[in-house]
């Protein structure tokens, strides 16, 4: 049975029209203005028309002082809801259902940002080559001005035309520095247990729901753990899926790990055998989960065959899967692995040898594919390494001209001492 293919029905009523969701990747195509562009309205048009049941959006910031890349798209207000309702409308064509990610970024704002990061406590970024600074310790005042803006983007995201929004919880951004004992020292009501470690996320779903009400969807994307010790752990994760099922969110997104400990990219799976097995990152922590809860699951990561789509299916575990980078090489791939003229992802080799630089490498190609659909353009699989890396750098318009390619890979640890970045990449 080409289980892809069944549609899937939300707790609150809304349906999927097929069990393939485009799972969120950053896009960096607002303008300058932090609306959505052109570019933007035009990608997720070839998204739409790709075949996926739901289409997550990247990032969508909630407030514009604190960005967690150049180029997010940022919705606090009425003043350019006009060129959100044309995203809505692209991303919903022929009954694709399109749910707004919200996030903000925490201490995980680069120093391009004008202001000081926040985060529950005054934690620095580990291994990060000085590219974040320390943050400054959030005040209750402000914890809650952060939620009301949650509950102010996700009402205007249903006005625009969304069928839906995720809180983005995962990958060590605020929502997730909150839930981590490793980036929550507080000792108030916002930190110092568990239960109150996870009262912020709670709270912004409770705003949210007040917000858009009970038949909108409310999804939230999760780390099963955050792969470093003393950090965020399975235990602690499952204990926060039981108290979302109680609030009555819609649908759960598992993923894992931080910018500190990337276990998104695979980087803490990669030479697991079952995870080469089963493609799946997460695929047994999910299977754990299902033991605790019947919420809707959705689980991104290492899927690249409709065989082993449908076997995570079968199992029960999960209820819908996440594609991300290969929908931008392939935004057609949902329909073609549905209706069987393609039985896998196109699978591309970008390995350098260098872990550090293979992980940036990934991001600036398929960023680069992004920035190509974006422009009306194919995808292009022959992209060679050295030019999409000089793209992705070339690309931070909102930052100050880089300093030359070799000089910065060198400065941040990503190239060999002595050896050039055309000698890396060769």
């Amino acid at each position: 049975m080409n289980r892809i293919a069944l549609p899937l029905e939300l707790p609150n009523g809304v349906r999927l029209r097929n069990r393939i969701a485009k799972a969120a990747m950053s896009e960096r195509l607002a303008d300058r203005r932090g609306a959505p562009s052109e570019g933007i309205v035009r990608l997720y048009e070839r998204w739409a028309r790709g075949g996926s049941g739901l289409l997550l959006t990247g990032n969508v910031m909630v407030d514009r002082r604190h960005l967690g890349e150049p180029g997010n798209v940022v919705l606090e207000g009425e003043r350019d809801l006009g060129s959100f309702r044309s995203w809505a409308n692209a991303a919903s064509f022929d009954g694709t259902r399109a749910f707004m990610q919200l996030n903000h970024p925490g201490r995980q704002a680069p120093r391009f940002n004008r202001d000081t990061p926040v985060a529950p406590s005054a934690v620095p970024m580990r291994g990060a080559f000085g590219l974040f600074r320390t943050p400054s310790p959030l005040t209750a005042r402000e914890i809650e001005s952060i939620i009301a803006r949650f509950g102010v983007s996700a009402g205007l995201a249903k006005a625009a035309g969304f069928g839906g929004v995720q809180i983005h919880g995962a990958h060590g951004y605020l929502v997730s520095q909150f839930l981590s004992p490793l980036t929550n020292r507080r000792e108030d009501g916002w930190g110092g247990t568990p239960d109150k470690r996870r009262r912020f996320l709670i709270a912004l779903v409770r705003t949210i729901r007040s917000s858009v009400g009970r038949e909108f969807p409310i999804a939230v994307k999760l780390n099963s753990a955050d792969f470093q010790l003393g950090g965020f752990n399975e235990i602690e994760s499952m204990a926060v899926v039981e108290a979302l099922e109680a609030e009555g969110v819609d649908l759960l997104e598992i993923s894992g790990g931080t910018y500190e400990a990337a276990a998104m990219f695979g980087a803490a799976n990669s030479k697991a055998e079952s995870t080469r097995k089963r493609e799946a990152f997460f695929l047994e922590y999910a299977e754990k989960v299902r033991q605790r809860t019947r919420l809707p699951l959705m689980l991104t990561g290492g899927f690249r065959s409709a065989a082993g789509m449908n076997e995570a299916l079968a199992s029960g575990a999960v209820d819908l899967i996440g594609l991300g980078r290969p929908l931008a090489l392939e935004p057609d791939l949902p329909a073609r692995l549905i209706d069987g003229r393609a039985t896998s992802a196109r699978a591309v080799d970008l390995s350098t040898g260098l872990k550090k630089l293979d992980a940036l490498l990934q991001g600036a190609f398929h960023t680069e594919q992004i920035r190509r659909l974006a422009g009306g353009l194919a995808p292009d699989a022959e992209l060679g390494k050295l030019h999409v890396l000089a793209r992705y750098l070339s690309g931070n318009r909102n930052q100050k001209r880089a300093r030359p390619l070799h000089s910065q890979w060198t400065t941040v640890g990503f190239v060999p001492s002595g050896k050039s970045l055309q000698q890396t990449l060769s």
